[in-house]
């Protein structure tokens, strides 16, 4: 089956050239990455192709690597139930560079071009409803994002003086502790950290 898809991707490399910059088999997938510009060029290829025929988009999904200069990798999951093959594909994008969306191939690529948008902020070119899907209206930053902080910028809770649901900036009720948690591998001790503070206060009590 490897071998199969190796030469799968030898013939797609060949095709189109410059524009696949890395190709490989990964875990049973033939997985290609590309150049951002050359996308539409890539999937039309893909989905046409008769030794292709990847007439399925299953998933578009974002990664965030935040110490490189292109810190999005974008990945496409397609699958060919003519050949029973799948691919993987994969370009790099910026947070100020657009990527061109696929939606006028793939219908499906709608809501998953959208999601990426939401928790990522990456732009989709050409979209025809590029809004957030996950988040409510008026969410502040992408939540998938490598620093985008565990407790978010704005708390939701329902005001029962109000009667509505109000949204409120972030407010922590006690500094960031660190707790020091015993592994349970190496026995219970008699005193836990802190414990010590309860017994200088019951020796000052009984003076």
């Amino acid at each position: 089956m490897d071998q199969a898809l190796k030469e799968l991707g030898g013939y797609i490399r060949d095709t189109l050239g410059s524009s696949v910059e890395d190709m490989g088999v990964r875990l049973g997938e033939l997985t290609i990455t590309i150049r951002r510009d050359d996308l539409l060029k890539v999937m039309k290829f893909l989905k046409d192709d008769a030794n292709c025929q990847f007439l399925t988009l299953l998933d578009v999904c974002g990664v965030d690597y935040p110490d490189d200069d292109e810190r999005f990798e974008i990945v496409y999951h397609m699958l060919s139930m003519t050949h029973n093959n799948r691919i993987r594909v994969k370009l790099r994008t910026d947070e100020d560079t657009p990527v061109d969306s696929v939606t006028g191939l793939f219908n499906a690529a709608n809501w998953w071009e959208r999601e990426v948008w939401d928790m990522f902020g990456v732009a989709f070119n050409d979209h025809p409803d590029l809004r957030r899907i996950l988040t409510d209206y008026g969410f502040e930053g992408h939540p998938l994002r490598k620093d985008f902080p565990l407790t978010g910028y704005i708390e939701v809770r329902y005001d029962d003086e109000q009667k509505r649901i109000v949204y409120e900036p972030v407010k922590l009720t006690q500094e960031f502790r660190t707790f020091d948690f015993l592994s349970p591998w190496e026995g219970v001790q008699r005193m836990l950290p802190g414990d010590e503070k309860a017994e200088d206060a019951t020796e000052e009590e009984a003076k």
